[in-house]
């Protein structure tokens, strides 16, 4: 049986990795403190995806419109009977939207859910030959499509990386770490866009929302259970 001496230095040997990480990584942005926190998040969430289920571009463009306010479990819920029922976005484009309302009603907000979804579905089948565009400046002219929105389907569709999605748990997580101290989305993308490496944006984004979901909440954060604990320095952290 290992003596208390053994286990000690076996915990302490276990624990340098992410303290030699922290080490030197000093509050604010720097390329030593980023680094640190891009490696524990690699080691956390390596295959960090879209939670959103999906077949292509177009059905991830009307679950992502669907998930504002609303949870991707949710979401996840309504989107297969939904897809099949409209295919495409002609189908959805000239669906009966009293009808479609009521199929999408789980997620909220269906009335304006609805005019978005049908405009972007005709904008996509009447100019863009039935395609889901792949730039922004093409994206964000569709209803109810704004930078977030676009960031999500040019990155998870298309492996494209034009900027970071920002949602509320990548807008909590900026400000915990120390990240940003913007409170406006598309200053905060701006302040990330700085400092972490472009060919990051697109699993960085992923990591964040995972990390948010399952470990930094909003409300009762887990620090105890936190791989970020040593780099954060949030006035909410519980240890």
């Amino acid at each position: 049986m290992p003596t208390q001496k053994a286990r000690s230095a076996k915990g302490s040997s276990r624990a340098r990795p992410v303290q030699a990480a922290a080490k030197g990584a000093a509050r604010g942005t720097g390329p030593a403190r980023v680094r640190a926190i891009l490696a524990q998040l690699d080691k956390s969430y390596p295959r960090a995806t879209c939670a959103l289920t999906h077949e292509n571009p177009f059905q991830l463009l009307v679950a992502t419109i669907l998930s504002a306010q609303c949870t991707d479990e949710r979401v996840n819920q309504v989107t297969p009977p939904l897809f099949r029922k409209y295919p495409g976005p002609k189908d959805f484009a000239y669906a009966n939207p009293r009808e479609l309302e009521q199929d999408i009603r789980p997620t909220g907000f269906f009335r304006n859910k609805t005019k978005s979804i049908m405009g972007a579905s005709k904008k996509i089948a009447e100019e863009f030959h039935g395609l889901v565009p792949k730039t922004m400046e093409e994206l964000v002219t569709l209803p109810g499509v704004a930078r977030k929105t676009a960031n999500v389907v040019l990155g998870t569709a298309f492996g494209i990386a034009l900027g970071i999605v920002v949602d509320t748990h990548v807008q909590r997580l900026a400000e915990r770490l120390d990240l940003s101290k913007n409170t406006d989305p598309k200053k905060i993308e701006q302040d990330l866009m700085q400092v972490i490496p472009r060919e990051r944006w697109i699993l960085f984004s992923h990591q964040l929302i995972w990390h948010g979901r399952r470990v930094c909440q909003a409300r009762k954060p887990k620090c105890a259970e936190c791989g970020l604990a040593l780099l954060c320095y949030s006035r909410d952290k519980t240890i």
